[in-house]
């Protein structure tokens, strides 16, 4: 599916691509995926390999891996609520990334997040800049639009 970040109106957010059944998917096929998107981000929601976290997600680029993104963390985290994730706990949900965990607070109507300071040092430390402020902070409305069918294998 597409997701429109940061408004309700079709095609005036900032779109990402997300698939929420990436586990059967090998990395080649995730980033063949994410080329024929051309978004900037294309992201696969996969089980979480910890279990303080909801699920876990890959972001790419088409021209790569990110070991995090913002605006993909909370357009995810909102496919993920409408396509019937359910988290650990009413008010927040926890993502895993490359980067590290991120928690993502919710309402009815709005997602926001705040970075985890172990993930800021591990991020800093590898990549030279912040993830994101470190207060919550509410990011504007999240709205979907469009589909993006679940791919087949590519040959």
């Amino acid at each position: 599916m597409q997701v429109d970040v940061f408004s309700t109106s079709p095609y005036s957010g900032n779109p990402v691509a997300v698939v929420l059944d990436g586990a059967d998917l090998s990395d080649e096929e995730m980033e063949r995926l994410a080329r024929w998107t051309n978004l900037s981000e294309t992201t696969f929601v996969l089980p979480s390999t910890v279990p303080e976290a909801d699920y876990r997600l890959r972001i790419f680029t088409p021209g790569g891996e990110l070991p995090f993104a913002g605006h993909p963390t909370l357009g995810s985290a909102r496919a993920w609520l409408d396509g019937g994730g359910t988290p650990q706990h009413a008010e927040y949900l926890v993502q895993e990334c490359a980067a590290g965990l991120v928690t993502v607070r919710r309402g009815e109507d709005w997602l926001c997040s705040r970075e985890r300071t172990a993930d800021v040092h591990h991020f800093r430390r590898h990549h030279g800049r912040r993830l994101f402020d470190s207060r919550f902070r509410p990011h504007g409305p999240i709205g979907r639009v469009g589909t993006l069918h679940r791919p087949v294998r590519v040959a």
